[in-house]
């Protein structure tokens, strides 16, 4: 194959990086010789869980005047303070906060620490507990006399509904006989109903 005059891609000296990589571990070598201590790889904590609340609704709706003074800290948006950045918006503020960046200026690598048996069977019986709690504290007889109470109550509310409607059922049965007495006065049999008289 010939070699074409346009030909833009990118050609590898291989003779070169064997040269560096044998350098290389001969430095690494030597070294060892010599008795130079390997710096060791910094060691990072296991990923935790949080243990304080992401406040994401504190400056929601409300108005900041920022000018060229304004720290940093204190301009639009949600502020990490570890990294020293300001996101622009809640959904990404989360992305930060959970990401590889973040967590390792907090001095913690991405890898989870395994739970044992013994933790997960712990975490169980937390659960359990706080369960049976919640079942106890729904007593069953305090909510029947609560039903009972309500029941009570809504009767006593039908009841003076019906009063109420009795009363103005007569309140309006009066003016009507009234009406009638002037209109036999008058000489009207009625004042234009086409409904018949019980």
């Amino acid at each position: 194959m010939s070699q074409r005059p346009d030909d833009h891609r990118r050609k590898w000296n291989r003779e070169e990086y064997e040269s560096m990589a044998l350098q290389r571990l001969q430095a690494e070598i030597a070294e060892e010789d010599l008795g130079i201590p390997k710096q060791p790889a910094v060691k990072r904590e296991m990923l935790k869980q949080r243990d304080y609340k992401v406040d994401l609704e504190s400056k929601l709706g409300k108005s900041v005047v920022i000018n060229k003074a304004t720290p940093s800290s204190q301009t639009g948006g949600y502020y990490c303070n570890v990294c020293d950045c300001v996101v622009k918006d809640s959904i990404n503020f989360l992305d930060h906060i959970n990401g590889t960046k973040h967590q390792r200026n907090l001095g913690m690598s991405m890898k989870i620490e395994r739970s044992t048996v013994d933790q997960v069977k712990a975490r169980f019986a937390a659960n359990k507990k706080k369960l049976e709690e919640k079942k106890r504290d729904y007593d069953l007889e305090q909510r029947v006399k609560e039903l009972k109470e309500e029941e009570e109550k809504i009767k006593e509310y039908r009841k003076e509904r019906r009063k109420d409607r009795k009363r103005k059922i007569e309140e309006s049965n009066e003016p009507e006989e009234d009406i009638d007495e002037m209109a036999a006065v008058m000489g009207f049999s009625g004042f234009g109903s086409s409904k018949a008289k019980k």
